[in-house]
């Protein structure tokens, strides 16, 4: 892959943390095979000065989405915890931005644009186009995707860069997606 970032892009990368990796408590499948394609393009938008937000799952104890609070996740990704660390072979740039989200009390916030700015930062970058990628592409990518054609911008899922928790969930996140206007590339076909 060879300059195909451009200016007006944004690269995101959403949630690869410790805990959705391989041995993590919620591990998905096959995910750290996305850590070298999201290396690779952190390092081209990086060069082409394409700017880089990297969202990480933040919760307080005893978040609302715990299943011990009601909710439907099990406990993951605590505040400064290891499991909330992101992935040790992620090769995160020094001008990356990183954006916390599920810090809310009352409610959770799968998408890195739920109530976190990022809308409004990437238009004052002049930004048209996001390339997406991280974990899970069925629940917090879908999310984030989906905010982020509800603002208005190009948005490109980078298949080769994510990871589902379940694939039949996978399939009605992408039929909601495609109908919501998501592009779908392989990072080598951009």
């Amino acid at each position: 892959m060879s300059n195909k970032l451009k200016s007006g892009d944004a690269l995101i990368v959403v949630d690869v943390q410790n805990d959705f990796c391989e041995g993590g408590d919620l591990e998905i499948k096959d995910s750290n095979e996305i850590i070298p394609v999201l290396n690779e393009l952190m390092r081209e938008a990086a060069e082409v000065g394409v700017p880089i937000y990297v969202s990480r799952c933040w919760h307080p104890k005893g978040h609302i989405s715990f299943k011990a609070q009601g909710g439907k996740w099990e406990e993951h990704c605590l505040q400064d915890s290891s499991g909330a660390k992101f992935h040790p072979d992620l090769e995160i740039p020094e001008q990356a931005v990183i954006v916390s989200k599920g810090t809310r009390f009352d409610q959770d916030q799968s998408s890195a644009f739920d109530e976190t700015g990022l809308a409004q930062e990437l238009r004052r970058r002049d930004v048209k186009r996001v390339l997406i990628g991280g974990l899970a592409e069925d629940i917090c990518v879908a999310s984030t995707a989906l905010d982020g054609r509800n603002e208005d911008f190009k948005v490109v899922l980078l298949t080769d860069a994510t990871r589902p928790t379940d694939l039949e969930r996978c399939e009605r996140a992408h039929s909601t997606m495609e109908i919501a206007g998501v592009e779908f590339e392989s990072s080598s076909d951009l």
